[in-house]
């Protein structure tokens, strides 16, 4: 791919990500976006958190995901979504369990999409 087209991708991705993070939140009565703005910015924050802080937890808990098949993956994404609550103001998770059905909603509506909020492509 071009450098050129760099930018405008990234920003196609959190444009498509923030349209999958509020049809979640739309659909799942225990995730609070207060508005459209906060729902973009929650996909910017999760970008930038799979980009830094997912890769080395899935290096450290790699024994722990080869045990339970990859499932433990789930928790991961599910602690990166309560993280961008703490983050960001006007997002609201109602426990672990919402964060981990938001992750696989919002996973599913972005394989719909075909973006899968990691920047590198």
């Amino acid at each position: 791919m071009e450098k050129s087209n760099r930018p405008l991708n990234f920003l196609v991705k959190i444009l498509l990500g923030g349209i999958a993070v509020l049809i979640a939140a739309f659909l799942l009565p225990g995730i609070h976006i207060d508005t459209v703005m906060t729902g973009f910015i929650l996909a910017a924050v999760i970008i930038l958190i799979n980009v830094t802080l997912k890769p080395i937890l899935v290096i450290l808990t790699l024994p722990i995901t080869f045990l339970t098949l990859g499932l433990f993956l789930l928790v991961i994404n599910a602690l990166m979504i309560m993280l961008a609550d703490r983050i960001i103001p006007g997002f609201q998770v109602d426990g672990f369990w919402w964060a981990v059905l938001f992750a696989v909603v919002v996973s599913m509506i972005n394989s719909l999409f075909g973006n899968d909020l990691n920047p590198s492509d």
